[in-house]
């Protein structure tokens, strides 16, 4: 009989996932937002170069059918929100290829809301809101604000708005990190993710929500670009004791710049020799029949869980991570 059969989380812990679950329920019932459920398989996925998927294949007779595992329910939602749907939101799970280690699991539970009418600013504001009656009996601090550039500066003085492959290699070497310049080499925003999370990230939120907007503008993904500054982007990212927990937009609603920017992903797939995928056209589709303006925020729960327990790593709030599965 194998020894690993129980669930390696504690009972206790199922009680608070059901509970956390019941509050996000209530917080999005009370504000009129609708609950959806979208597909988990999908004829198309997200052409992020940074994100691998998981397939399957679909025996649909007389040709079998690659489907993807999706790595959020992003474009789904977006579909309904073109459609009239109005304010929704969804927990369901994802799947990220690749991803396992203290707060990552390659299936995790994830909560993604819409405001349609909402600018960047105000769902920051109903986010606060959130995380107040998430985390009432663990005290946290203020809500810290605060801009990429202003945090980025300060804990590497390197503007991430001018790209200086020199100035970027001298600080890696400097700071301990000289494996960044041969896995960077001049792509800027590799660049950035990685000083970002080796120098930056685990800095922010000490006992305490920190909310990271205005991204560079090359990292801006399915953000708008900021309309007073084309160098960044209405994007805006989660964090507490240094954990990442939710990655945010002020919605990009153009689909010819959708598909200009999928298009230039898929050139960067190409270019790395990455598996071969095509853009979610039905996506497009729905952005050219008209994306209402609208902000989202995607969060990890499993991540949230473990702050909320005080947990060391994902292992102790899920029942059978992938090791166990």
């Amino acid at each position: 009989m194998l020894a690993d059969w129980r669930p390696s989380c504690a009972i206790e812990l199922m009680r608070l996932r059901a509970q956390m679950l019941a509050e996000l329920r209530q917080f999005f019932a009370e504000r009129s937002v609708l609950e959806v459920e979208t597909p988990l398989l999908s004829h198309s996925i997200g052409t992020d170069p940074q994100l691998e998927f998981f397939t399957t294949e679909y025996c649909l007779s007389p040709q079998r059918q690659t489907l993807f595992l999706q790595t959020s329910p992003e474009f789904a939602m977006k579909r309904l929100l073109a459609a009239g749907s109005g304010c929704i939101y969804q927990i369901g799970k994802a799947f990220r290829n690749g991803e396992s280690g203290r707060f990552h699991n390659p299936e995790f539970t994830m909560l993604e809301w819409y405001r349609v009418g909402f600018t960047l600013p105000q769902l920051m504001d109903e986010i606060t809101e959130l995380f107040a009656g998430l985390f009432k009996e663990q005290s946290l601090q203020e809500t810290q604000r605060v801009s990429y550039q202003n945090i980025f500066v300060s804990y590497t003085g390197l503007d991430p708005l001018i790209f200086s492959y020199q100035d970027y290699c001298v600080f890696a070497r400097k700071s301990q990190i000289p494996e960044a310049v041969d896995i960077c080499g001049h792509d800027h925003a590799v660049w950035l993710d990685f000083i970002f999370s080796h120098k930056v990230q685990p800095h922010l939120g000490e006992n305490a929500l920190c909310m990271v907007y205005g991204y560079p503008a090359c990292q801006s993904s399915l953000a708008r670009i900021n309309e007073d500054n084309a160098q960044i982007a209405d994007r805006v990212e989660l964090f507490i004791n240094g954990v990442e927990l939710g990655n945010g937009y002020y919605e990009l609603t153009d689909a010819k710049e959708q598909s200009r920017r999928f298009d230039q992903e898929l050139a960067i797939r190409k270019q790395q020799k990455l598996p071969v995928i095509v853009k979610d056209q039905r996506l497009i589709a729905a952005l050219e029949s008209g994306l209402p303006e609208c902000s989202g925020m995607a969060i990890g729960l499993d991540r949230l869980l473990a702050l909320l327990s005080n947990s060391a790593s994902l292992d102790e709030v899920l029942s059978f991570p992938i090791r166990r599965a």
